[in-house]
């Protein structure tokens, strides 16, 4: 029987993802801990704080086989916990019942850290949250790791326009381009609806779609004319129209086809400083984990 707090999750993308973002974190408190008198961590699709990885039964001679394993590891909640310099502020938002029970559990185990745990949709609990706090003396840095294509243009919106927030975006590219099919005709309107809601914009349509004739039909059917690499493109330039800055992202998994992810870093403050500071930290972190995971072992 599984636990409250059992979330399985893993691979080799999900501990690629997790090292960069806790790299993150660690730079950022160190860096801004004299700079600003609070710094806070929003987790807005914060599951359970662990994960349950499985690992298969290897099969070999009598001093190589393995039975089946699971095995329990940090989630992005208990890597904010231990990231020191400390944050002083953590936010956790949750909208599933068991998820939300193991994270006030978890805010239990450490009395006496300055822990929130908001239950409810991220699209209704962020927008409400960063439109409530005066950010003048506060920094924060917020991961979005949602199931699918959750993240409405709305709630970033609202972010970016803290002028306060670094962001961490895991952006399912794989959403994307199952819902925009090949052929327009194959996109009914509730799937054109989250494009719309996703994206901010309802001219995905004309940027991504041209109609494809040949010789003998001059309009032919309206088709995608982007790929993958081009659909990723187009979020990073969506997302560019609220952000001040927003970094080539970090395709998921490095070493196996289709992209599936993309891992965006935002900048919500707009004054070049603070851009050229996170994005240096950013760049170096990024760099770094893909050479680690693509260097031969």
């Amino acid at each position: 029987m599984k636990r409250a707090a059992d979330h399985e999750f893993g691979s080799q993308a999900t501990e690629l993802k997790l090292s960069v973002v806790e790299a993150y974190l660690r730079a950022f408190t160190a860096a801004l801990r004299r700079k600003f008198p609070e710094l806070w961590y929003i987790d807005a699709f914060a599951g359970t704080g662990e994960r349950t990885e499985r690992i298969p039964a290897r099969r070999g001679g009598l001093l190589s086989s393995a039975p089946e394993n699971v095995v329990r590891r940090r989630g992005s909640v208990k890597i904010a916990i231990d990231v020191y310099p400390a944050f002083d502020r953590l936010i956790f938002v949750e909208q599933r019942p068991r998820a939300v029970e193991a994270l006030r559990e978890l805010r239990e185990q450490h009395p006496d850290r300055n822990i929130d745990v908001l239950a409810g949709d991220a699209n209704v609990e962020i927008p409400r949250l960063v439109k409530s706090v005066n950010w003048r003396r506060i920094r924060a840095v917020m991961f979005l790791d949602p199931y699918g294509m959750s993240v409405d243009w709305n709630t970033l919106k609202a972010i970016a326009e803290t002028g306060a927030i670094d962001v961490w975006f895991l952006f399912s590219l794989s959403g994307l381009y199952r819902q925009a099919a090949h052929s327009a005709d194959a996109i009914d309107d509730d799937k054109r609806a989250a494009i719309t809601r996703v994206l901010g914009t309802s001219e995905w349509e004309k940027e991504l779609y041209a109609r494809q004739g040949d010789l003998f039909t001059k309009q032919g059917p309206l088709r995608r004319t982007a790929d993958v690499g081009r659909l990723q493109d187009y979020v990073k330039a969506r997302l560019a129209t609220i952000f001040p800055a927003v970094l080539p992202p970090l395709p998921l998994p490095i070493d196996k086809r289709p992209q599936k992810f993309s891992l965006f870093f935002a900048i919500s403050n707009g004054d070049g400083p603070a851009i050229g500071l996170a994005t240096r930290i950013a760049n170096h972190i990024l760099k770094a984990g893909i050479s680690s995971r693509s260097s031969p072992r």
